[in-house]
């Protein structure tokens, strides 16, 4: 496993972050999602391959994402040793410091933790001002519940006036970005991710194999989670024909290299500065994948043939206004 560091701080992070939407009570949020003792399972797996880096939401499988893992990680490994993140937005009061203050409380409660190491803003509030997000976030810092704060999928000037108002006003900043990011959608390519890689802010982002799409060579896959997950649908579907042309680059880049179609995707990411893609494993033998990644060293030409094909996309993961309270499959495929 290779290490690095979240952002300016000094806590270390794996280069690989374990996924926890696929934990769960099933039927909470989606069918496919793991139960207390397959969750434990994978977090073992994960820990065994060195991966200290979990990553969960308070809206994952209401709430049950967060208990999972807070009793996995208990019973398997001293807490200190361990980098979870968790998210709020997705609940009443989005990010109110009514809301935030509420939220951090039920997180580190179902957590079973005194602290969490990232806090992320999951989506931008367009009800609440900036000044008051940032300063409930710094208030959490310096209280010890929180160690480092991050957001997710935004526009980029939105995380960036976050940023300014934080650093204009001696508030802490933001350390990390969970952003969508991976080859079949490159837009943050365009503003975003160049604002995160000027302030040092870690790039972490989800989807990074497309929902399954960049792991294998058939575009669906005879599973309950590629026929029932409805988000990943709404994703990704409607730009099939253009993008399975860069599926199939992928697949033949792995057949040089005899490595995994995932294994170039991944790789793909760190050439394009991402500090900790996140794997969201519903079986142990996808964590052992992505690490053994580290092997598949992609040559600039490589990487060339991989971008060529891709064309701009419609924005998914930013939103343009807060969507209808209880709303959480954003991306639903109507």
């Amino acid at each position: 496993m290779e290490y690095t560091n979240l952002g300016n701080t000094d806590i270390k992070i794996s280069k690989i972050c374990a996924g926890c939407m696929s934990f769960g009570k099933p039927g909470t949020m989606f069918d496919w999602t793991l139960d207390e003792n397959k969750t434990n399972s994978v977090v073992v797996n994960a820990l065994n391959l060195g991966i200290n880096f979990f990553d969960t939401a308070n809206s994952y499988s209401k709430g049950t994402s967060e208990e999972y893992l807070g009793k996995a990680i208990k019973n398997n490994i001293s807490r200190d040793k361990v980098v979870i993140a968790s998210k709020v937005y997705f609940n009443p009061g989005r990010l109110s410091k009514e809301a935030i203050n509420r939220e951090i409380d039920n997180t580190l409660n179902r957590l079973q933790t005194d602290y969490l190491d990232l806090y992320i803003i999951h989506r931008f509030d367009y009800q609440t001002p900036i000044a008051e997000t940032m300063e409930a976030l710094d208030a959490l810092v310096k209280e010890g519940k929180v160690r480092a704060i991050g957001a997710s999928a935004m526009y980029g000037y939105q995380f960036q006036n976050m940023q300014f108002f934080a650093k204009q006003n001696n508030l802490t900043q933001f350390s990390a970005m969970e952003n969508h990011y991976n080859l079949l959608y490159r837009e943050d390519e365009r503003e975003l991710i160049p604002i995160c890689k000027q302030m040092n802010v870690t790039l972490m982002p989800y989807s990074p194999l497309a929902s399954g799409r960049l792991a294998r060579p058939d575009w669906d896959a005879n599973t309950k989670r590629s026929k029932t997950d409805m988000v990943a649908k709404g994703k990704y579907d409607s730009t099939e024909s253009e993008d399975y042309k860069i599926v199939k680059r992928v697949f033949e880049l792995a057949k040089k290299y005899n490595v995994s179609m995932a294994q170039i995707a991944i790789a793909w990411l760190w050439s394009k500065g991402v500090s900790s893609p996140i794997i969201g494993a519903t079986k142990t033998k996808y964590l052992e994948e992505a690490v053994n990644a580290f092997k598949v060293h992609l040559t600039s030409d490589d990487i060339s043939y991989l971008d060529a094909l891709y064309i701009p996309h419609k924005i998914i993961g930013a939103l343009n206004k807060n969507p209808k309270p209880g709303t959480i499959l954003i991306d639903k495929k109507k």
